[in-house]
């Protein structure tokens, strides 16, 4: 899923940030017992997603999609003090560790794991984000860009994961997930109401300011 070679993402990892003990623990179990465990972050990344979410300082996160948590709790590093970070998912097989690594991070009492389809579960949410991390089923990308874009305050962040689809949005003849995704991407372009980029982060990040 990484847009560069192996090499240099050896170098990136060498002149960034280590992982913490936990985070490598999410990655090493992540891999050994779940399913399609290359939708984890990663180190990489998840140091991105915690440099952006340091620089805004939210109060309040929205995540949809935890998967195993560990882009959570990078999330979390950016939290003011009494921040609180909503982190949304449907997979109940993984309940029981996702809350597992939350306790073990002094983040925990800052996280809302809340299980359930997100489509229904962003309306019992009465909040106001500063920074909003999509990365669930791609096919919904626009429908929960849809439902939190007015929950975002001016000059919050939106961040959709996967934008790049493995390079698959360069094809000529592309397949209906591929559709999708572009589809996704040229929506956010034409959109006047923000400022955007998508960064060539390992399957390319859509980073979107609300302007």
């Amino acid at each position: 899923m990484s847009l560069i070679n192996e090499d240099m993402q050896q170098l990136l990892l060498n002149y960034c940030e280590p992982e913490s003990d936990l985070l490598q623990k999410i990655d090493r179990e992540t891999n050994l017992k779940v399913l399609m465990p290359r939708m984890l972050s990663g180190h990489y990344q998840g140091r991105v997603l915690s440099m952006l979410s340091k620089l805004i300082s939210p109060h309040r996160i929205l995540e949809v999609g935890t998967f195993t948590g560990y882009a959570t709790l990078c999330l979390a590093e950016g939290l003011t003090e009494n921040g609180m970070i909503y982190t949304l998912d449907i997979n109940e097989e993984l309940e029981e560790m996702v809350r597992r690594n939350f306790e073990a991070s002094p983040y925990h009492s800052r996280i809302n794991y809340i299980l359930g389809d997100a489509t229904e579960t962003i309306h019992s949410l009465q909040e106001i984000f500063d920074l909003v991390f999509i990365d669930a089923d791609k096919k919904n990308n626009g429908t929960y860009y849809h439902l939190i874009f007015d929950r975002v305050r001016p000059g919050g962040l939106i961040i959709v994961d996967n934008v790049l689809w493995s390079g698959k949005v360069l094809s000529s003849n592309p397949d209906k997930d591929t559709k999708n995704i572009t589809t996704f991407n040229d929506k956010i372009a034409a959109d006047s109401r923000v400022e955007k980029l998508i960064l060539p982060v390992r399957d390319g990040l859509f980073v979107i300011r609300k302007k």
